[in-house]
């Protein structure tokens, strides 16, 4: 990783920092609204979405199948994220299941930093100032770099998180016909949204791999997490994951939330999705540890 890259990780993690810190005082102060909120919210679920459901399930482990202009939407609502280019991150979530807590697993918390709070710090951000985005493309990620639109994207990454936030903004404007309100509208939609979803991803890092339950025989050390699922759109579930990664559905029970998961349903139904992998109970109870 070069000064640069680190350099421009390094901010990617403070500057929403401050921005909640920021917005924290205005919270404190009752200076922020119900739209600023729902701005929040929606900018939220949006955007987690495209990390969730495009990044992932789709893009990274093709759990389903799904039209072109759809496939490059996703990946755009996973780049407003500000998690890194598209082609990166893939590459390196390949690279975390080909060598999951062990030695070239780019964010375990149980290798090379031990299996207290250093391992933990190191899962949850220490990695993007280390590895995050070094892994090589072609090797991990070939078809998304040999994909003219996914190019694109992954080239376009700095303008659609500028993007992330002219949304925000746009809507607090409109909204409230007032240019504070379109700043506070980015600041909530923006640099707090970023916040949360960044370091409710990085709890699947770290947390997941640390504390919590399993039921299946994996040889790595992840975990499922019933707190974090609801924040996670399901990601929590992620010792399921880990069991059957090309699972389209990380809530494998009835009760298990899985809110993304609900959303690949759904466009199974309107003909959106296809080829959509689906773990039965029998596979379930031959991996039960």
């Amino acid at each position: 990783m070069t000064r640069l890259e680190r350099n421009i990780n390094l901010a990617a993690v403070v500057i929403p920092f401050l921005g909640f810190i920021a917005a924290l005082v205005l919270l404190w102060n009752q200076a922020a609204g119900w739209t600023d909120l729902a701005i929040l919210a929606g900018m939220y679920v949006v955007t987690a979405s495209g990390v969730t459901i495009g990044y992932h399930r789709l893009l990274t482990h093709r759990s389903f199948a799904t039209y072109k202009p759809i496939e490059y939407l996703l990946a755009v609502l996973g780049s407003m994220a500000v998690q890194g280019p598209v082609a990166d991150w893939v590459a390196d979530h390949r690279r975390h299941h080909a060598n999951a807590d062990e030695e070239g697993d780019p964010h375990s918390p149980h290798v090379g930093h031990g299996s207290g709070l250093a391992g933990l710090w190191h899962a949850h951000v220490g990695w993007l100032l280390q590895e995050c985005g070094v892994e090589d493309r072609r090797r991990f990620a070939r078809e998304l770099v040999e994909d003219r639109g996914m190019r694109w994207i992954t080239n376009a990454f700095p303008a659609l998180v500028l993007l992330s936030l002219l949304i925000p903004f746009g809507v607090g404007w409109a909204i409230s016909g007032a240019l504070v309100g379109g700043l506070t509208g980015m600041l909530w939609g923006g640099a707090v949204r970023i916040f949360f979803v960044h370091h409710v991803t990085w709890s699947i890092n770290s947390i997941c791999h640390f504390h919590g339950r399993r039921r299946f025989a994996t040889e790595d050390r992840s975990t499922n997490v019933w707190w974090l699922a609801p924040a996670s759109l399901g990601e929590a579930w992620h010792h399921n994951h880990h069991a059957f990664p090309r699972s389209a559905f990380h809530g494998l029970r009835w009760w298990e939330l899985d809110p993304s998961g609900w959303v690949i349903r759904a466009m199974r139904r309107l003909g959106l999705a296809w080829n959509v992998v689906q773990i039965t109970p029998e596979r379930q109870t031959e991996k039960l540890a």
